[in-house]
């Protein structure tokens, strides 16, 4: 990978760290934030260094941002605590994947580090778990230090434990909901401040006119029967995101009523043990009955077309999700979406009146709400028509270049402060 071209000096200069470069829902709005920020601050100099060559790093690019890889050991992405049930467990199976790994740690560590002060950042914004740690060991010492919460960190014994111990390292953090800054509060211990930045949406891209996939053609289904209700999950193959409650939910409902269901998305996490098999899915839809019924479609590059393909958007997690990414995108499209009702998706959303609520986990609750869109084209027209004022009143992306600016500015000024009068 040859090296970058770093800008004259006085420019703001901000390093950008990916764990991943997939486009799953963090790095997704990593380029939202790079775009906003661009547009906001066009003096500014922006680069990206992932984890792995992908989508994330073609985007980037094509954004105007420089972009590179500091290429992530096998052995250091596949480490994480999600894979393993029980602290005990997973305190057992990290410890001996990180003890295999260590070397390649190390290794990595000293490659991310010269990577960083190479470009001589002011500014070091690390996504996603692995790049907070790492970026606490790899920045230099002049630069401010933002880490951006996608998730919650309590859900994670191990890593809440290696977070507290570097957080001190850390100038800013950026929560996406009120629900994330709350949890990292026993990690963060008031060490710096935790801004509130809601993630945004290209409210141009995601928008109810436009091309739209053919789910039918994706999934290798025949076409489905004219005034077919077509609800789909648009979500990572993360054992969290609920496959297997939709698929009972669209087993009660199926019975008797016009719909089709699909589950679009594939592959996208390292962590061992992070994410459901698609063959355990389909054969779950067979021995449900519904095999003919739910198509398959695998990722697809432009969600947006996805959506609007679909009458309803499913959001089904099992456990609180931090913010929820496609509930914002649902709503833009201008389709009526279903929510998994807690945590910081439950702060987005105004019940009854853009969306609908179900309780995480609960296959009646998903088939209750299911069953009445299908039931009733008013009802689906009245929340996608709410949906839509709602993002372009709360989730607009061009916002965020201006909100992430404030926070750059304090985390600057913070790090001064550390180092002292020079």
């Amino acid at each position: 990978m040859p090296i970058l071209e770093v800008s004259r000096p006085g420019r703001v200069r901000i390093v950008y760290l990916s764990a991943s470069g997939q486009l799953g829902g963090a790095e997704r709005c990593l380029l939202d934030v790079l775009t906003s920020v661009r547009g906001a601050e066009p003096d500014w100099e922006l680069i990206l260094l992932s984890s792995r060559e992908g989508p994330l790093v073609e985007r980037a690019q094509r954004l105007g941002v420089a972009a590179g890889v500091v290429a992530m050991p096998e052995s250091v992405a596949r480490l994480g605590d999600s894979g393993a049930q029980g602290v005990g467990r997973r305190a057992a199976v990290v410890a001996a994947r990180a003890a295999g790994g260590l070397g390649a740690l190390m290794t990595y560590r000293r490659r991310l580090r010269r990577a960083v002060a190479h470009r001589a950042p002011d500014i070091v914004h690390s996504n996603g778990y692995k790049m907070h740690l790492m970026s606490s060991w790899s920045r230099p010492a002049t630069a401010a230090l933002v880490w951006h919460l996608h998730d919650y960190v309590s859900s994670r014994p191990l890593m809440m434990h290696a977070m507290k111990w570097c957080s001190r390292a850390c100038d800013a953090g950026i929560a996406v909901s009120e629900s994330v800054a709350r949890d990292v509060e026993p990690v963060w211990r008031g060490r710096g401040p935790v801004h509130v930045v809601m993630n945004g949406v290209d409210l141009d891209v995601f928008r109810p006119e436009g091309p739209r996939a053919d789910l039918d053609a994706l999934s290798g289904l025949p076409r489905a029967p004219e005034g077919t209700v077509r609800v789909g999950l648009v979500a990572t193959m993360g054992r969290f995101k609920g496959h297997e409650v939709f698929l009972r939910a669209v087993a009660r409902v199926a019975a008797g009523r016009p719909v089709r269901a699909y589950v679009v998305g594939g592959p996208l996490y390292e962590t061992t043990g992070s994410e459901v098999e698609l063959a355990h899915l389909r054969m779950l839809a067979g021995a449900l009955g519904v095999g003919d019924r739910v198509g398959f479609t695998g990722f697809v590059a432009e969600p947006q077309e996805v959506m609007r393909a679909l009458d309803v958007v499913v959001h089904a997690t099992t456990v609180p999700e931090p913010f929820g990414l496609v509930i914002a995108e649902g709503m833009a499209c201008g389709r009526a979406v279903i929510v998994s009702g807690a945590g910081g998706a439950r702060e987005i959303v105004h019940p009854e009146k853009d969306a609908l609520v179900h309780e995480p986990g609960d296959v009646e609750s998903l088939a209750r709400m299911m069953a009445r869109l299908a039931d009733d084209a008013g009802l689906r027209a009245r929340l996608a028509g709410a949906g839509r004022a709602t993002a372009e009143a709360r989730f607009d992306r061009r916002r965020l270049g201006a909100e992430m600016a404030v926070v750059y500015r304090a985390a600057a000024a913070r790090r001064a402060g550390r180092r002292g009068p020079t």
